[in-house]
């Protein structure tokens, strides 16, 4: 059974790299897209302090502002 800590990096990290590639491609309004790379931002500062649960929720927090943007319009997306 892999320790909680291992599989907490691992889905940071997997979840951040989508977001991150996933935020290259959206357009649309610059302020609500500042708001997501400062997650993901936030998000590789607290994996480099070794703060795994707040890397997490930077991430999801990230992934829900590209979600909401581009179910609402704000952001398109061309995956």
């Amino acid at each position: 059974m892999p320790d909680i800590s291992e599989e907490l990096l691992a889905e940071t990290e997997k979840w951040r790299r989508r977001a991150q590639e996933r935020a290259a491609l959206a357009k649309g309004d610059p302020k609500f897209m500042e708001n997501v790379l400062a997650y993901i931002d936030d998000s590789g500062y607290f994996l480099e302090r070794g703060d795994l649960v707040r890397a997490f929720e930077a991430v999801i927090w990230a992934w829900a502002w590209l979600e909401i943007g581009e179910r609402q319009g704000i952001l398109t997306s061309l995956d």
